[in-house]
């Protein structure tokens, strides 16, 4: 598994390994039932706070995408499709959500707002 954190980013360390963690479990890069680095082993090749990492682990887990099994460590979840596309749906409407307030400030109209999210659909493959 690997992981980047990159100290200039605005995001807080333990979101960045949530994120790329619950990414590759979305990919498949991560497969049910891998097991993933034990907590300390990786606060210490990420050079961080075991604290960090664990609470990386702790979010993952009360998503439904890690499990723990005492004495063993952590693995990955089966994956629950409708929870994951629930995640997202609510991660598309905060950034729509923002959109539309950025739009209106702006003095888009919902007509113009409404075109330029359909030009980048089309870009999309």
């Amino acid at each position: 598994m690997e992981l980047v954190i990159r100290n200039t980013a605005n995001q807080p360390i333990y979101e960045q390994i949530y994120s790329q963690i619950r990414a590759q479990i979305i990919a498949g890069t991560l497969r049910p039932g891998d097991a993933l680095p034990s907590i300390r082993a990786l606060a210490k090749d990420l050079r961080i706070s075991v604290i960090t990492t664990k609470r990386a682990y702790d979010e993952l887990e009360a998503d439904g995408f890690l499990y723990t099994v005492a004495g063993k460590g952590c693995f990955v979840a089966e994956k629950n499709l409708d929870l994951v596309r629930e995640h997202q749906l609510k991660e598309l409407e905060d950034h729509l959500s923002a959109a539309a307030e950025l739009a209106k400030s702006c003095g888009l109209s919902r007509e113009e707002l409404m075109e330029m999210l359909r030009i980048f659909m089309e870009e999309q493959p």
